[in-house]
C-alpha cells in the first residue's frame, strides 16, 4: 500500500514512517523541511505545508490511505493547526479518490473519559495541568475530530492518552471511543495505526490507544510535552 504520512519528521511520524517501510508499505513522508527524513526504499519525500493546497494534493495524488500524526505544542494562543490541515487533507484526498484516513487526536475528546484508578491524573493533573494547558490545542482538535466526520471518507479518528517515548512496541491496548489508560508510547500509537489501516476495525469510529506495559515519569513527562517542547 502506498501511504502519505503527514507530520512524518515529528516524533511520533518518524516511528510510522519506520515501522510502514518495514512492514512493506510505499510511503511518501510528507514534511515541511527539505531533506528529511533521510531517504531509503520505498520512501518518497514531499515537502509541504498540511494547510497548502497545491502542495497537499500533489502529497496525496497517487497514495492508497493518508495517515496524519501533525502536531503542535500547547499554547495560549489559538491554534488552527489540526482543522486548517484537516481542510486542506480532506478536500486533496476527495479530489483524488482517496478513501481511508487515520488521524490522530486525543482520549480527551471523549468528555467521559476518566482512567481507571489514575486519581492524582483524574483529580489533580487533568483539571489543573493537562486541560488548562491544553484549552486551545484540544479546542482545535475538536474542530478537526468535526471537519472529519463531516466527510464521507473513510475515517479513524486515532486517540492516544499522554505521549511518551518508547524504544520498541509493547502489548498496547485499543478501544472504541477512548482508551482506558492515561500514558501512551509513541511506537505503540504508531503500530496501532498501520493495523487499524490493514485491519480496519474502527472505519468512521474513534479508536483509543493506550500503553500499560510501562509507563513514563508523569513530572518529566508533562515538562517535555508541554512545556520544553515550546
Amino acid at each position: 500500500m502506498r501511504i502519505a504520512v503527514f507530520g512524518a519528521n515529528g516524533p511520533t511520524g518518524r516511528h510510522l514512517v519506520d515501522q510502514a517501510l518495514a512492514g512493506g508499505h510505499e510511503v511518501v513522508a510528507v514534511t515541511r523541511r527539505p531533506g528529511s527524513p533521510a531517504a531509503r526504499a520505498g520512501l518518497a519525500v514531499a515537502v509541504a505545508d498540511a494547510t497548502d493546497p497545491a502542495a497537499v494534493d500533489t502529497a496525496v495524488d497517487g497514495t492508497d490511505a493518508v495517515l496524519s500524526v501533525l502536531g503542535t505544542p500547547f499554547s495560549k494562543e489559538t491554534i488552527t493547526t489540526y482543522s486548517a490541515s484537516a481542510i486542506v487533507v480532506t478536500a486533496a484526498m476527495a479530489r483524488h479518490g482517496v478513501k481511508r484516513l487515520l488521524s490522530v487526536s486525543s482520549n480527551m475528546m471523549d468528555p467521559h473519559w476518566r482512567p481507571t484508578g489514575a486519581h492524582f491524573f483524574n483529580h489533580v493533573l487533568d483539571p489543573l495541568v493537562t486541560r488548562r494547558l491544553g484549552r486551545t490545542l484540544h479546542a482545535d482538535m475538536r474542530r478537526m475530530e468535526d471537519v472529519i466526520r463531516g466527510t464521507d471518507l473513510d475515517w479513524t479518528l486515532v486517540r492516544p492518552s499522554g505521549l511518551f517515548d518508547h524504544p520498541v512496541v509493547t502489548d498496547y491496548v485499543t478501544s472504541q471511543t477512548s482508551a482506558d489508560g492515561v500514558f501512551t508510547a509513541r511506537t505503540d500509537l504508531a503500530a496501532a495505526m498501520l493495523r487499524e489501516l490493514e485491519e480496519g476495525r474502527y472505519v468512521r469510529k474513534a479508536m483509543g490507544v493506550v500503553t500499560t506495559a510501562v509507563k513514563p515519569n508523569t513530572v518529566k513527562l508533562i515538562w517535555n510535552e508541554g512545556v520544553k517542547k515550546k
